[in-house]
């Protein structure tokens, strides 16, 4: 068998990203190194076929997906899960996302309204979780992003968020 078709069908058949750490872990029989080679493999044979999926790193692993040009036609056959956020709660996902670990008073004091709601929300769908406390003797939680926001968002770390510049020159 080959090394590099068993990591596409743990590729095909995963819902979510899957780390060399765990592609170690689970495939004991075959050395660490062996197991990085054959993902690279996979991962040139993909980007040189070009065909409509690609493997993508995401959230700190590696994910089949749908490329971008074919996501209106996949559409149509499979109902892609909708995050559905308000304009609020992509508002508090933002400043959590650009200033963890960070408490709700912050979050609150930079919208200019409460965001209980939002927050509530956020945590719900598990985009955000409790980093542990944060200010006055540790009373107040603190929050950050989740692996389930960077994979949402097809992020494979923090530092793939667009700089505030970045931001700014969309906006003109």
């Amino acid at each position: 068998m080959s090394l590099t078709k068993i990591i596409e069908s743990i590729l095909f058949s995963s819902p979510r990203p899957v780390s060399l750490k765990l592609l170690y872990k689970k495939l004991p029989e075959f050395p660490p190194e062996e197991i990085g080679n054959a993902l690279q493999e996979l991962l040139r044979e993909y980007n040189e076929l070009q065909r409509s999926i690609e493997i993508v790193e995401v959230a700190g692993g590696y994910q089949m997906r749908t490329r971008i040009d074919y996501r209106e036609w996949a559409k149509r056959f499979v109902k892609e899960k909708d995050v559905g956020l308000t304009k609020s709660v992509l508002e508090t996902l933002s400043i959590v996302a650009y200033k963890q670990p960070v408490a709700k008073k912050e979050i609150d004091t930079i919208r200019g309204v409460d965001s209980t709601r939002a927050v509530k929300q956020l945590l719900e769908r598990r985009l955000i979780e409790i980093s542990g406390r944060d200010g006055d003797a540790g009373k107040r939680l603190a929050f950050r992003t989740t692996d389930k926001f960077l994979e949402t968002y097809g992020l494979n770390s923090l530092e793939d968020l667009p700089t505030l510049k970045e931001i700014e020159l969309l906006e003109k």
